[in-house]
């Protein structure tokens, strides 16, 4: 399974279980590089898959935030 995909799993598991609630920020591209110590672009794919998935938005200049 590609790491993006995983990240996007254990961070779906957050939202899932109450870890992360509605409009929580989830870790920013440069925290998923720090913590699991992926590239930048594994990060963006991991947040874009999130998005997909429809369990989080975007606001410009603030960050990604779990939807309610």
């Amino acid at each position: 399974m590609p790491v993006y995909v995983q990240i996007a799993d254990y961070i779906e598991d957050d939202i899932r279980t109450g870890r992360l609630q509605a409009h929580d920020r989830i870790p920013t591209e440069n925290d998923m590089h720090a913590e699991w110590g992926v590239a930048r672009t594994t990060a963006r794919r991991a947040v874009n898959l999130l998005r997909e998935r429809g369990l989080v938005y975007t606001v410009p200049q603030r960050g990604t935030f779990v939807n309610p």
